[in-house]
């Protein structure tokens, strides 16, 4: 089945979103947190900003239901 251009860009703005809201949060905490020596995550930009943008990306779908098969719920019905 062919999915509309609508559907492709909504699916994966699902997942885009949230990681750069990640990656501009990770920016953020090192700007304001950050220290200048020693600290493994946040003396560094880039690798705040990858920690950042991981936990965006671990948060997409934290409170989506798990979808259940047709067939299940048609036999659950009858």
């Amino acid at each position: 089945m062919e999915q509309s251009r609508f559907e492709i860009i909504k699916r994966w703005a699902k997942f885009i979103l949230p990681t750069v809201a990640g990656l501009i949060g990770g920016y953020l905490y090192y700007y304001y947190v950050g220290c200048n020596r020693g600290c493994a995550i946040t003396g560094n930009p880039y690798t705040s900003m990858l920690w950042g943008g991981a936990i965006g990306l671990l948060l997409t779908n934290w409170k989506s239901k798990p979808k259940q098969n047709e067939e299940k719920s048609n036999e659950v019905k009858k």
